[in-house]
């Protein structure tokens, strides 16, 4: 629960959000929501760049940085609850600066924030390459509980079973898990998931170039070419043209 004075401080970030708006930037956000007309983006979002959502997240955080952990969490749900696009963004970054005090049971609340938060592949990616992406790296153990995301009916679960990977590939060798997720993941029919898989192919390259081309090329006729253009994109010119052929 959020009591009183926390409500008053949401408002606070609220209303400084509100008076740092821009509204032509609005306009040109219009492009990320395909499905919904400008009136309706309004009531998703302020207006404001990232970073100047960065920064109130940054100076509000050192007012809660004290608090239980159970608080601040807390307040994170009750930003996310507001369905604004900064709210979210601020929630996300204030759980991603708890990330030393989380612990295995986060887990199920943020599965949930997953659930019911996450509509757009910016937030999924924001929140699962950052807080949830480093509960994993932190408890691998909890990887395991991602598997049935891959063949959810939500889109966002089966991009998130992909991206929320990323974090523990860049620092360590995972790639078990990564090339089990792929293969369940490879012949999806959505883009956004196919582009999510990719991305997570093309992280794994950078630390382990030949076991991730070996992996390309023995399913490069199965995966989309959307897929195959993003796992292969740090490769040299003639390893992208033998991938493609």
């Amino acid at each position: 629960m959020v009591d009183k004075d926390h409500r008053e401080l949401i408002s606070i970030i609220q209303r400084e959000l509100e008076s740092k708006a821009d509204y032509q930037y609005l306009k040109s956000t219009v492009r990320f929501f395909k499905k919904q007309d400008l009136n309706e983006i309004t009531s998703m979002s302020h207006g404001n760049r990232t970073p100047v959502v960065r920064k109130v997240a940054a100076d509000y955080y050192k007012k809660i940085k004290n608090f239980e952990k159970s608080k601040i969490l807390n307040l994170c749900e009750y930003l996310l609850a507001t369905n604004y696009s900064e709210e979210r963004t601020i929630a996300f970054d204030w759980a991603f600066r708890l990330k030393n005090r989380l612990e295995k049971e986060e887990f199920c609340r943020f599965e949930r924030w997953l659930m019911h938060y996450v509509h757009h592949w910016g937030s999924c990616d924001d929140f699962c390459t950052h807080a949830f992406g480093y509960l994993l790296y932190r408890y691998p153990e909890l990887i395991d509980k991602t598997v049935n995301w891959r063949n959810s009916e939500n889109r966002w679960f089966r991009r998130a079973s992909a991206v929320i990977l990323i974090y523990s590939i860049r620092r360590k060798n995972i790639l078990k898990e990564v090339f089990k997720t792929c293969d369940e993941l490879i012949t999806d029919s959505d883009d956004l998931v196919r582009k999510g898989y990719g991305w997570l192919l093309k992280e794994s390259s950078k630390k382990f170039p030949d076991e991730v081309f070996e992996y390309v090329m023995k399913n490069r006729k199965r995966m989309p070419r959307v897929s195959l253009r993003y796992a292969i994109e740090k490769y040299p010119e003639e390893m992208r043209r033998k991938a493609m052929a």
